[in-house]
């Protein structure tokens, strides 16, 4: 049997929470690294304190789905983010990247269903799942490099 776990996790709902800003909180107190997997990255105060981040020495890492990059606002969201020189990966099988999670300096993760996005954040009914615990943001970040690193399922995004 697995050994307890005893994480704190903060669960913020949308609309009421307005989820969105407890990440941009978090984005703005990262010291070492930001790595975001999310199917859609679009919600302009997010992408700015990515790049904020990215300004102040953090290491930012997105990795988004290919599909997506179709629309408009993505592409936007992706351009500036690239801009930045914040590197961007996509999956190669479209439709397929539904894991909405990010990791913070191996000490803080987040799950749950809300895309970074302007309905996630205000309109639609999400969940956004903040979980403090080391063990559990190590094996997250695990699992984003091993995805970061792998040629056969994720490349680097290619402003269209």
């Amino acid at each position: 049997m697995p050994a307890a776990v005893a994480a704190t996790i903060e669960t913020y709902y949308a609309p009421e929470d307005l989820p969105a800003d407890h990440l941009i909180g978090l984005y703005d107190h990262a010291r070492r690294y930001i790595y975001v997997a999310v199917y859609t990255i679009t919600f302009p105060p997010i992408v700015k304190a990515l790049i904020e981040a990215k300004k102040r020495g953090v290491d930012v890492r997105v990795i988004t789905d290919r599909g997506q990059g179709n629309d408009p606002k993505q592409q936007r969201a992706l351009g500036l983010l690239r801009s930045a020189d914040i590197p961007i990966r996509v999956n190669q099988h479209d439709g397929l990247m539904h894991l909405k999670q990010v990791v913070i300096d191996d000490e803080i993760n987040t799950t749950g269903s809300m895309n970074q996005t302007t309905s996630g954040h205000r309109y639609n009914d999400e969940r956004l799942d903040v979980i403090a615990d080391r063990a559990i943001s190590i094996k997250a970040r695990d699992k984003f490099l091993a995805m970061w690193k792998d040629p056969v399922r994720y490349e680097e995004w290619i402003e269209p």
